[in-house]
């Protein structure tokens, strides 16, 4: 109930505590810091359900819409002509005596309609003047549309509803305010004294009594916040998959408030959730995402997050500008390093300690290449509508591979190149190598949800100490190159699983291998569907050593439509069942017709 304190306009006390209010304070009696004098654009609004609690409009009755009441009100308007939809404003609650609708009520049900379109709140009549009641048929369009109908007392003042309406509003505005500027202080300070994204979350998340997660735009989790039970709730919930990321791109963790838990939920006190962007200017750095089980999130909750967005966007922007400097000179040596360009073996150990890495052990290099040609940025709004930008794509996944793999190798070294990111991973023998690998990958792609880009993956030998750093790190882009040539998309290839890959791979002119392939295929070097077939019977009768039994196995064939596929592939192509080079010569062109993308390799 709002009615004993509605008549309160907003106090200006001066300075501020240290602490901010707790909820209870926010939505107490007693008068609020801050200077505000009129109603602003945007204002937080009231639920139609709390406005009915004024002691002014006590006895007023909803007739129908009942399930719009969550429906906020932040202005008030007076209808007295016919035409007044025009006028009418988003968050509108608007009263009449039905004076414009006395000769013909009915109009009261494109009324309705046209003032839910244009967003207004409610209406509110006074019936019993000029309207004795409201038709069935109106009521019925409300209650469709979840747009309240309130009945209003006889003895009801407009004047006295306009004022103490009006009044509560500014003072929510004011209390607002209030506390988001207080938000904001205290997090402008725990940056100024030197704190991350780490700080800021716990100090948000110590303000608000929420659990916070700091993400990046396609969910990645830089730093919680809150109760430890409280964050453990939420990242076991259905707003992360299983590699730990915020579902930015469901729906249920869209930018805004979002009333309660997801349906799938079994949580019987259901977790509300406020999302907001962290952007600067035009680029998106993330998302904080508020979560609470003890109470409903709220217009003030989202605006106090909105303050704490720029802050973020701070400690993001500089943390980024001190990356950008220290991940050149990382880069640059590990470059040098893996092109064989250093002074000394020494020389190199001794600088890679120096940025932490251990290259004194077994290690494998990996190459991870962006699968997709459009590497431009990602787009999307802020809570406000501004348009916004991600980083580009080899830079995201090269942060989350710099992630995947510090979580399971602190001392591994990690740079972005041009087109490539590379990570030397230690590794004592190719199975833990493969083993790490997919783990790795597995987290930097997360369930492909949040916009994240395909990718393709290069793994070389076991490399012994730094003198074999230049030969694996050739060995693994190999491996990646090839390996998207033969295995398309998102493929994680191994050096040593190229086979004769590799020794094709190292022909220069590609123009000379696809002639080979198709000297060698004749009419089944095309693309046409029976060619692709005849050449699959093929590849299946080269790999059996020409077992009949079984590739017709393999293959779903009768025995029969076998021998008669052998004897039309012998036609078009050569005796092969008895000449072993002619067989050498059709498995090394099925190869090379199996590297897809030969030509821009």
């Amino acid at each position: 109930m709002y009615g004993p304190h509605m008549g309160k306009l907003a106090n200006d006390l001066g300075g501020s505590g240290p602490q901010l209010p707790t909820q209870s304070d926010v939505r107490g009696d007693e008068g609020v810091p801050g200077r505000l004098h009129t109603m602003l654009p945007g204002a937080v609004g009231v639920p139609v359900h709390d406005v009915l609690d004024a002691a002014v409009l006590e006895g007023c009755e909803v007739l129908a819409g009942k399930a719009g009441l969550q429906r906020r009100v932040s202005r008030m308007n007076v209808m007295e002509v016919p035409d007044i939809q025009r006028w009418v404003r988003p968050g509108e609650l608007l009263l009449t005596a039905g004076y414009a609708l006395r000769d013909n009520p009915e109009q009261l049900v494109h009324l309705v309609r046209d003032l839910r379109e244009r967003g207004a709140a409610a209406l509110a009549i006074k019936l019993g003047r000029y309207i004795d009641e409201v038709p069935d048929s109106v009521l019925a369009v409300a209650d469709e549309l979840g747009f309240p109908v309130i009945s209003l007392p006889a003895h009801v003042s407009f004047d006295d509803v306009l004022t103490e309406v009006l009044t509560d509003l500014v003072n929510r505005q004011a209390r607002t305010m209030w506390r988001a500027d207080q938000v904001h202080r205290r997090l402008v300070d725990v940056v100024l004294r030197g704190g991350g994204l780490d700080q800021v979350a716990a100090g948000l998340a110590n303000d608000l009594d929420v659990a916070v997660l700091v993400t990046t735009p396609d969910g990645r989790v830089l730093a919680r916040g809150g109760r430890e039970d409280d964050v453990a709730a939420v990242t076991d919930g259905p707003w992360v998959d299983a590699s730990g990321r915020l579902r930015t791109e469901d729906v249920s963790v869209a930018v805004g408030l979002h009333a309660a838990a997801d349906p799938g939920s079994t949580d019987a006190d259901g977790t509300h959730l406020a999302v907001v962007t962290v952007a600067a200017g035009p680029l998106d750095h993330g998302r904080i995402a508020a979560f609470s089980r003890r109470r409903e999130l709220g217009e003030d909750d989202l605006h106090a997050l909105e303050r704490a967005a720029t802050v973020c966007a701070l400690v993001v922007t500089r943390d980024l500008a001190v990356a950008a400097v220290e991940d050149k000179y990382r880069a640059d040596f590990l470059r040098d390093l893996l092109l064989g360009r250093t002074e000394s073996d020494d020389h190199a150990l001794a600088h890679a300690s120096g940025y932490g890495w251990d290259l004194q052990r077994d290690l494998v290099v990996i190459v991870l290449e962006p699968d997709d040609t459009e590497s431009g940025p990602l787009r999307g709004v802020t809570l406000d509508g501004r348009a916004t930008k991600t980083r580009p794509v080899l830079e995201r996944q090269t942060n989350a591979l710099t992630a995947a793999v510090h979580a399971r190798d602190r001392s591994a070294a990690v740079c972005g190149f041009s087109t490539e990111a590379v990570a030397l991973l230690g590794a004592s023998n190719q199975d833990d190598a493969a083993r790490l690998v997919r783990s790795i990958a597995a987290s930097v792609r997360g369930d492909g949800g949040g916009g994240r880009r395909p990718f393709s993956i290069g793994v070389s030998r076991v490399s012994h100490g730094v003198e074999g750093l230049s030969e694996a790190y050739l060995q693994a882009r190999t491996a990646v190159r090839v390996g998207r040539q033969v295995n398309g998309p998102s493929a994680i290839t191994h050096f040593d699983d190229l086979g004769v890959y590799r020794l094709l791979s190292l022909v220069p002119d590609h123009a000379e291998l696809r002639a080979f392939a198709a000297e060698t295929l004749g009419p089944l070097a095309g693309d046409d569907p029976d060619d692709v077939d005849l050449r699959r019977t093929l590849e299946v009768l080269l790999e059996t050593n020409l077992n009949v039994a079984e590739t017709a196995r393999r293959l779903h064939f009768h025995y029969n439509t076998l021998r008669y596929r052998i004897g039309k592939l012998e036609r078009l192509l050569g005796d092969f069942t008895t000449d072993a080079t002619l067989r050498l010569n059709l498995a090394l062109a099925l190869r090379v017709v199996a590297m897809r993308g030969l030509s821009s390799s």
